[in-house]
């Protein structure tokens, strides 16, 4: 196919076919175009669909197993302390912008989630919501700092506390970190040189968490009436407005992607994991908890106990093997039986009201092809990432809850995300079985670069 040129993607972190492709169709005209001209489909995301590693492995084409990252937090050794966070040093595979600059051509990436710290780049970096704060260098060259915050008067690297119930300030701060991003989006876009942008905006992602029960009369905890019942509706409005701005701002045949890292749902519910193993006598605590206690802070005995958990929109759980961690008591000969009995029991849990609850425990070994870093011993999916792993001890009402134990939050990552691919040469159409791990061989094959491919 002909090199179309430049390449510019449009990342809408947590952007979800039910709303963007069904239920906000006819509020967004921009995009609902963009679509009938583009291959577009449904995308599935990766296991585990999380932020993080899922942009990274969607720029680099690897597996969260082969980046050896399996979320914003990962152990850093066989010990017992708190996970380390995640950061652009913890990517060591070459991004599509990485390419470009091996290659000797410009790019522009912004707000790509795992860019913190920045690195160099021949073109310019703007990095992530994981910078710890505007005072902190978050650009390359540094320079364009003082550009940046100039054009925005103050730029938000994310929504300030979004589980939060402050909901006024957090639904008028998820409007206007799209709107700045967007607007930073148009002024690289027409100010830098570059053949291949990407730039990805957390707002979508930030109004599911903090509004889903609000706006989705099919939420278990809908509240009828209630002042934000139109406030999705209104936030994609506005999000295709920004979508046609900066349409309208790129270069004639420039070829556009708009994707998602994963897609979102209601949240049932969430476990208590950890309440759930010390029922099982698989976690012994050498001291109850004298109130809600995160796992890192627990007093337990090493020297009884079989495993540990830590939650979030999935539950990660971590054997305690002798000869591995300090104190292991599970024997090597025994990892595999330990590991299929706890799996199977999780997946036999049911619901608060005794139904199936269709929990899945994956292993590591048989999701990825390499298994680098320091992986979970199993990876769970409560209720098939309906309900959240809830790692907090000592909540004192048994094993399950309706509310998140880290702050409000009704919404729980999806394994499916969008793609859409508006380029020459490129038959526009619905595709069916899109993979996240499709758009780094598209992107290099629409770039010129080795390794290209582009999904059907």
């Amino acid at each position: 196919m002909p090199h179309p040129g430049r390449v510019a993607v449009i990342g809408l972190d947590s952007a979800t076919p039910q709303l963007l492709f069904d239920r906000f169709a006819d509020d967004m005209p921009v995009l609902t175009a963009l679509r009938r001209r583009s291959l577009w489909g449904p995308m599935r995301s990766v296991d585990p669909p999380i932020t993080m590693p899922a942009w990274s492995c969607m720029m680099s084409g690897r597996t969260p197993g082969e980046l050896g990252v399996y979320g914003f937090r990962d152990r850093a050794a066989h010990d017992y302390g708190p996970l380390a966070f995640a950061t652009s040093h913890s990517i060591k595979a070459p991004r599509i912008w990485d390419e470009m600059t091996a290659a000797g051509r410009d790019s522009v990436v912004l707000g790509v989630p795992g860019t913190y710290p920045t690195t160099p780049i021949r073109g310019a970096m703007v990095s992530c919501f994981l910078a710890p704060s505007t005072k902190a260098q978050y650009t390359s060259p540094p320079d364009l700092r003082d550009e940046i915050e100039k054009l925005t008067g103050g730029y938000a690297l994310d929504v300030e506390n979004f589980r939060s119930p402050e909901l006024a300030r957090v639904s008028q701060q998820i409007f206007d970190l799209s709107e700045q991003r967007f607007q930073v989006a148009r002024h690289l876009a027409t100010t830098q040189d570059w053949e291949f942008l990407s730039f990805v905006d957390m707002g979508p992602d930030r109004l599911h968490h903090g509004f889903w029960k609000y706006c989705d009369p099919e939420h278990p905890r809908h509240e009828p009436g209630n002042p934000y019942v139109n406030l999705f509706r209104d936030y994609y409005r506005a999000l295709d407005r920004h979508i046609g701005e900066f349409l309208a701002c790129l270069p004639e045949n420039t070829t556009v992607m708009v994707v998602s890292d994963h897609g979102a749902q209601p949240m049932v519910g969430g476990l208590f994991i950890n309440e759930w193993l010390r029922r099982e006598g698989l976690l012994v605590l050498a001291e109850e908890p004298a109130g809600p206690t995160p796992m890192s802070k627990a007093k337990v005995d090493w020297k009884r106990t079989t495993a540990w958990a830590e939650g979030g929109y999935y539950g990660r759980i971590f054997l305690n093997v002798e000869g591995r961690e300090p104190h292991g008591t599970v024997p090597a000969g025994e990892y595999q039986d330990t590991l299929e009995r706890i799996a199977t029991a999780l997946e036999r849990l049911p619901d608060d009201a005794g139904q199936p609850m269709g929990t899945r425990a994956l292993r590591p070994d048989q999701l990825y092809p390499e298994v680098n870093g320091i992986a979970p011993d199993l990876l769970v999916y409560v209720g098939n990432l309906r309900w959240r792993a809830l790692a907090t001890l000592g909540m004192g009402q048994g094993l399950y809850t309706t509310e998140n134990d880290t702050g409000p939050d009704h919404a729980n990552h999806g394994d499916t995300g969008v793609f859409l691919l508006d380029s020459p040469g490129v038959t526009p159409g619905r595709a069916e079985g899109l993979s996240l791990y499709d758009v780094a061989p598209a992107l290099r094959e629409l770039l010129g670069l080795p390794g290209g491919r582009l999904p059907h």
